[in-house]
């Protein structure tokens, strides 16, 4: 990338004793291009400084002389102060009307944006300065430059636009992944909970039938105490009912009017039986 360093130096011998009756427009004009001439000269003795401030008052002086801010913004591009450059050369651009002086303002322009890496824009203000002097292998070079590295940008940017998307597309993958590993967990969970419920229930159920046999068992036991505390208790006799010592006497007259009628029966046995007379020797 080449960069135009065209110094426009003035002729000031005989513009330095103008007549009397020039313009004021003139005379200013003059007196600028008469302080571009020195900061010219300071300039090529690495006087920076002094160049400076002899462009900045050539520029106060007249707002046509376009020489002045072409040369300060070399200056400053020399300087690497690339920001004040591109103001510079924009105005000079704005300003020249000889094909010359703008071809190489936009030519300039276009090496800052290269500076700055903007590409697209440097493409422009190249082809800009060669409508401009279309002959000019310099500009056709750094345009040509420009240009690849205009497509190297966007072939990157492509590329990362395509990494993005990628991942992208694997960090939604990998939260769909997450979410449906928690899903399962949260379902796998879900089903050791329904399996803890179940089993608690199932643990309760045993319970509740252990607990109900338990009281069962109570409920016998009680049942039988109580039945126990009845038989300890004096049986109440139904109205019907003879009681033990009454059963006794009926026990006892019946056997001793069976008595009686054994009694009878042996009797009437004894007087009917035939006598055997013993023998009297």
């Amino acid at each position: 990338m080449k960069l135009k360093v065209t110094y426009f130096f003035i002729l000031i011998g005989c513009l330095a004793f103008a007549q009397d009756d020039e313009s004021a427009r003139e005379k200013a004009l003059t007196q600028s291009k008469n302080l571009t001439w020195e900061g010219n000269k300071q300039l090529s003795e690495d006087k920076f400084v002094e160049a400076e401030m002899d462009y900045r008052r050539a520029i106060a002086k007249s707002d046509e002389n376009a020489a002045a801010r072409y040369n300060l913004g070399n200056a400053y591009y020399h300087n690497e102060t690339y920001s004040e450059a591109f103001g510079r050369f924009k105005e000079a651009g704005e300003l020249a009307t000889d094909k010359e002086e703008k071809h190489v303002a936009y030519h300039n322009m276009g090496n800052v944006f290269m500076k700055r890496k903007d590409y697209q824009k440097a493409v422009e203000a190249y082809k800009e300065a060669l409508r401009n002097n279309p002959t000019d292998d310099e500009t056709r070079y750094n345009l040509a430059l420009a240009k690849e590295m205009l497509e190297k940008e966007e072939q990157k940017n492509d590329q990362n636009e395509e990494n993005k998307d990628e991942n992208e597309n694997k960090d939604e993958k990998d939260k769909d992944k997450k979410e449906g590993d928690n899903e399962d967990k949260d379902k796998e969970q879900g089903n050791k909970d329904e399996n803890d419920k179940n089993e608690e229930g199932d643990q309760n159920e045993e319970q509740k039938d252990e607990d109900k046999e338990g009281e069962g068992n109570d409920k016998k036991e009680e049942n039988k105490s109580e039945q126990d505390d009845q038989e300890k208790q004096p049986q109440q006799r139904r109205p019907d009912q003879l009681s033990k010592q009454q059963v006794q006497n009926l026990l006892e007259a019946m056997q001793n009017e069976e008595k009686k009628v054994q009694e009878k029966i042996d009797a009437q046995k004894v007087k009917g039986a035939k006598v055997k007379n013993e023998k009297d020797w």
